[in-house]
């Protein structure tokens, strides 16, 4: 009898397993919401939260964080960061529209109204300057009296974060010289001389400027008169709008 009660007892699992399984368990639970918390996504976690609430593993105890909490700052963190996209996009435009105002005082104020024309648009403002004014005929060397314009345009600027696109354009009678074998060359060695003299006059990122030359290629008027072929001979300057997208 006592050698057949010896063998019943040494039947199945030591005691000790169980309290070793319960330990194991609920170390295992413990990464497991550590795993989960590391990335916090509030519907996962709302899911998470509830399942431990609804069910016997952790013996109807409630989560160790409170959810509310937890929600309440994700939701926080998001709002002030559309907030303040908001306010970057309305603080841009309003730069933009000062700039814009004070570009049309200066030309007011300076009699420049004829040769510099300023507006704004979805790009952004945009500042088209006739060639008497920077240059003389079939150059590219920026003249003195180009001068005080550009360095209140350069002034304006080191306020400013925007990027800078300046484009030169030509009318269609064709030119040939050893500088500047057609219009192209032309057009794109104006449009850096702006660059390059705004940026002798001012401390800017040069990385913030572009320059296109496109020649007779986007002509404002027909090239059949001699006002409308001096209209075409511009150079724009677009500051441009971070928001806009083409």
């Amino acid at each position: 009898m006592r050698r057949r009660r010896q063998e019943e007892e040494e039947k199945g699992s030591p005691r000790w397993m169980t309290t070793f399984s319960d330990m194991i368990l609920l170390v295992l639970v413990f990464f497991v919401m550590l795993f989960s918390m590391s990335v916090v996504d509030a519907q996962k976690f709302r899911s998470l939260a509830e399942s431990f609430q609804q069910n016997d593993i952790l013996d109807h105890q409630s989560s160790i964080i409170d959810l509310n909490d937890q929600l309440d700052e994700s939701s926080a963190t998001e709002s002030e960061e559309k907030i303040e996209g908001v306010e970057d996009e309305e603080a841009e435009g309003y730069n933009l529209e000062s700039l814009l105002e004070e570009v049309e005082q200066y030309l007011g104020d300076n009699d420049l109204d004829e040769v510099i024309t300023a507006r704004q648009e979805e790009r952004g403002v945009v500042l088209t300057l006739q060639e008497r004014l920077l240059f003389e005929t079939g150059e590219a060397d920026i003249i003195e009296d180009a001068a005080p314009f550009l360095k209140k345009v350069g002034t304006l600027l080191t306020s400013l974060p925007n990027e800078v696109t300046v484009e030169g354009h030509t009318d269609n009678r064709p030119i040939s010289t050893y500088r500047y074998p057609s219009n192209w060359e032309l057009s794109g060695a104006r449009a850096s001389s702006v660059i390059r003299h705004i940026l002798q006059e001012n401390e800017l990122d040069d990385e913030r400027f572009l320059a296109i030359g496109y020649g007779d290629t986007r002509p404002v008027a027909p090239n059949d008169t001699p006002e409308n072929l001096q209209e075409n001979r511009r150079v724009v300057i677009i500051i441009s709008d971070p928001s806009y997208e083409e």
